[in-house]
């Protein structure tokens, strides 16, 4: 369980799904930058998954579909200078994405009508604009 990855309420993905690769981080970390494997690149198979209930697959294959390749989602973690907190922040910035990869659609907008009230507010405004202006035009003369 310490390696499973709970998306919410929705599903837990098994450590087991999850496949880590470490290689040399070019951010911060001094003379050992060039020494540990600090960067981590956290790869999930969102297409092949056991773990990802049906009824979520193809909404979270279409909505994700530009960072998919052959169905396998890759997030990259290199800002801190320890691998931990590297694969912490990876495994965070997957739940995050998931998550809104996995949220229910927006409600459909109900289209409606202004109101009579918002008509006369709405017209009165225009009205008081257009003589302000009109105000402005008519004192100048050039004699």
């Amino acid at each position: 369980m310490a390696d499973d990855v709970v998306v919410g309420t929705r599903f837990v993905i098994p450590g087991a799904e999850l496949s880590e690769r470490f290689s040399r981080s070019s951010g911060p970390g001094g003379q050992g930058v060039n020494t540990t494997d600090s960067r981590v690149e956290l790869s999930f198979d969102v297409a092949g998954s056991a773990s990802v209930p049906e009824h979520l697959r193809a909404r979270m294959l279409d909505r994700l579909s530009s960072r998919l390749v052959d169905g396998v989602v890759t997030i990259t973690a290199s800002e801190h200078r320890s691998q931990l907190m590297n694969r912490e922040a990876a495994r965070a910035r997957l739940v995050t994405l998931l998550l809104d990869a996995s949220a229910p659609p927006a409600a459909k907008r109900r289209p409606t009508k202004p109101s009579r009230g918002s008509k006369e507010r709405r017209l009165a405004s225009k009205k008081r604009r257009g003589e302000v202006k009109k105000s402005r035009r008519g004192g100048y003369s050039d004699d």
